[in-house]
């Protein structure tokens, strides 16, 4: 599939942005660098630097699309009453940089994140909440 298939297909209203990379802990293991990289590229690679999608279009594209396609009626939307998870980031600073060589490395640009209303990453580092839990329809 082509660069411009690609894009053609990330317009598209009914695209979510998503990755298939397992979850591994930092160490000696190697996954594909999209299990960290994967959502600060679509931000970085696809909006800013080529203009393939605007801000909003990737947003609800990794938030409110995603839950209502798979019955998640308390997520994917700020607004009263939604469970809140949320990821606070800076559109002109955030970047991938994962590598195949170092598939560990966190995006940059992402530094505050809120899960279930508790704040997990206070300006780039973790703060020892667990408040995740699995999600079931």
């Amino acid at each position: 599939m082509s660069d411009d298939d690609i894009e053609m297909l990330m317009r598209q209203p009914w695209t979510m942005a998503s990755s298939d990379g397992g979850l591994s802990l930092p160490g000696p293991s190697r996954p594909h660098p999209r299990g960290n990289g994967a959502i600060a590229r679509r931000l970085a690679r696809y909006v800013r630097e080529r203009g393939v999608l605007s801000l909003e279009q990737a947003v609800r594209g990794m938030t409110s699309l995603p839950a209502q396609v798979f019955g998640l009626t308390d997520r994917g939307e700020l607004r009263v009453g939604a469970l809140a998870d949320v990821a606070i980031f800076d559109p002109a600073k955030v970047q991938d940089r994962a590598t195949y060589q170092d598939p560990h490395q966190l995006a940059d640009g992402i530094d505050w994140v809120l899960v279930n209303g508790q704040i997990a990453r206070r300006e780039g580092e973790y703060t020892g909440a667990r408040a995740g839990r699995i999600l079931r329809r």
